[in-house]
C-alpha cells in the first residue's frame, strides 16, 4: 500500500515509518500539518495514519476536511489523547480507528490490515487465481501448493493487482505501491517486477492490457 504517516515526533515517526515500510509498504511521512495537505492533494493513499497534535493545528481538522470532500481514505488516528472523549471525537470525524500513544508497532500492523481489508471487502484475506493462492494476511503466495518467495517489492505489486482481482490496475497506481517520496522512478521499473513475478509465478500470472495496464491472471 501507499501509506501517508502524518507524526511530528521525530522518534516515534521514524520508529513506524521503519516498521511500516519493512512490512513492504512504501511510505510518505509528514511532520507538519500543511506538508500533509499537499501529499493528500498529491497523491491518491491506501491508508493514513494521523497524529493529532501537530505544530501547525489538529489533525482533525485534515480528517473532517477530507470526508467533506467524499474521500474515503481509511485513517487510524495514533494519538496521546487517551480520554473516551477524543476517541469518540476522533471517530464521528471519520476516522476509521483510534490507537493511543505509546502503542506496540505488531497492533498497528494488526489494525492497518484490518482496516485495509474492511475497505477491500475482503473478510477472509485469501484469494484463489488459478494455480496461485495469495495469503494477503500472511505475505505468502503459493503456486500449486508450494511457496514462493517474492522480494518485498514483488509482493508490492502483486499485493496491489490482488487488492482488485477483477479490476485493471494502471501502471502509475503501482508505482505509487511501489515508491514513496523521494525515490527514484525508472521509467521501465514496473514492467521489471512483472517480468520477475511471471518468472515465478508463471506467464499467465499477470495480464498486460496495452495502453492500459495490469490485471490478475484470470
Amino acid at each position: 500500500m501507499r501509506i501517508l504517516l502524518i507524526e511530528d515526533d521525530a522518534v516515534l515517526g521514524e520508529a513506524v515509518r521503519d516498521y511500516v515500510a519493512g512490512l513492504g509498504h512504501a511510505v510518505d511521512w509528514m511532520q507538519a500539518l500543511e506538508d500533509a495537505r499537499t501529499a493528500v492533494s498529491t497523491v491518491a493513499y491506501d491508508l493514513i495514519l494521523l497524529d493529532l497534535r501537530l505544530p501547525d493545528g489538529s489533525g482533525l481538522s485534515l480528517l473532517s476536511d477530507l470526508r467533506r470532500s467524499g474521500a474515503a481514505t481509511p485513517v487510524i488516528i495514533l494519538t496521546a489523547h487517551d480520554q473516551i472523549s477524543d476517541r469518540i471525537e476522533g471517530l464521528n470525524s471519520g476516522a476509521d480507528d483510534y490507537l493511543v500513544k505509546p502503542f506496540n508497532l505488531g497492533e498497528l500492523g494488526a489494525r492497518m490490515l484490518a482496516v485495509s481489508r474492511r475497505y477491500a471487502g475482503a473478510a477472509v484475506p485469501v484469494l484463489e487465481a488459478g494455480p496461485l493462492t495469495i495469503q494477503l494476511a500472511d505475505r505468502r503466495v503459493l503456486r500449486e501448493g508450494e511457496p514462493v518467495d517474492l522480494s518485498s517489492r514483488e509482493w508490492a505489486v502483486l499485493a496491489r493487482l490482488a487488492a482488485r482481482p477483477d479490476a485493471i490496475v494502471s501502471k502509475g497506481q503501482i508505482e505509487e505501491a511501489l515508491y514513496a517520496f523521494g525515490s527514484e522512478i525508472e521509467s521501465n521499473t514496473v514492467e521489471v517486477y512483472v517480468s520477475r513475478l511471471r518468472k515465478k509465478l508463471g506467464k499467465g500470472c499477470v495480464e498486460t492490457l496495452r495502453g492500459i495496464g495490469y490485471r490478475l491472471g484470470r
